[in-house]
Parts: C-alpha cells; structure tokens; sequence
C-alpha cells in the first residue's frame, strides 16, 4: 500500500503539495502538523525550536498514520535521517518521501506572505540548521520553484509504481 511522506523546512509546500497530490491519487492526505501537542504548537509559535526529544513521540503519531490508514499521504517536515528512519520503523511497510526543496529566500518569502499558521518565519534558519537533505536512494526531491501543477507532475513522475504491497 502506498505511502507517502511530503517532507521539507516549514513553508516548503508541505500542504498544498500533499493536498493536490491526494487529489490526483484519490488517497487521503493528513498534516502532521495536526499531531503536534498544543504544548508544542505553543512553543514553536513563541519562536523555541523543538528539540529532538519533543519531536520523537510526535514521529511515533506520524509513524502510526502511515502504519494504520495506508493508502496515505502525510506531510511531516523529517528534517533529520535519524526522523526518517523512525518513521520507516513505526509505518511497518514501504514508505515513499518526497523532500520539497528550495532556497531559503523562497521559503521566507513565502512564509511571509501565509497567514494563520503557527510557525514563524524566525524559525526558519533552525530548520535549514537541522535539514539532512536526502539522498536519491532515500526520497524523490523535487525544486519548489515550480508552480503546483507541475510540481505534482513532477513528484507523480518519480513515484514508484504502487503494486498493492508496496
């Protein structure tokens, strides 16, 4: 069964990405920002940057998602190898990342124009500080320069064919 991880820095795409993606793909797509506690929402909205230890059980309701509502697609920032693999080991099944990719400038002119998202632009560096990019054997990475359109022809181009299993 298919399962997908839209991952990135915040204000990479994560969400209309995912969003158009289950559109074409006729699969669910849930935010992982919905799985975040409020005491971790509230902390990032006040500019802490989570540590490691405030993301891992935040990575096990990630993990949860893929492993019990497969076919799925999520979007979670999995920011460092160590996340992804996490990830990997709570989904019990094949998981497909897909890294939205871009400049710093991009992302903040972006983030800057979003409004009702909890995350500010001032945790942005903390992101790209924390950022393991993928390797092509670990996730599809496509360039968020792209309009949506062709971004999501992009990343429906490099998927794996989904053979029931996998």
């Amino acid at each position: 069964m298919r399962r997908l991880v839209i991952m990135g820095v915040s204000g990479c795409g994560k969400s209309s990405v995912g969003e158009a993606l289950s559109a074409r793909l006729g699969i669910p797509y849930f935010d992982g920002d919905d799985l975040h506690t409020p005491d971790a929402v509230a902390r990032m909205r006040d500019g802490i940057a989570l540590t490691d230890a405030d993301r891992w059980p935040w990575l096990d309701r990630v993990a949860a998602v893929l492993r019990d509502k497969a076919p799925v697609i999520i979007g979670c920032s999995a920011l460092k190898r160590a996340y992804r693999d996490r990830i990997r080991e709570g989904a019990a099944g094949p998981v497909t990342f897909v890294h939205l990719a871009g400049s710093r400038a991009l992302i903040a002119a972006r983030m800057g124009a979003r409004t009702g998202h909890y995350m500010p632009t001032t945790l942005l560096d903390s992101q790209f500080a924390a950022l393991e990019p993928p390797g092509p054997e670990e996730a599809i990475t496509v360039d968020i320069a792209l309009d949506l359109p062709a971004l999501v022809a992009a990343v429906l181009d490099r998927l794996p064919q989904d053979r029931g299993g996998s």
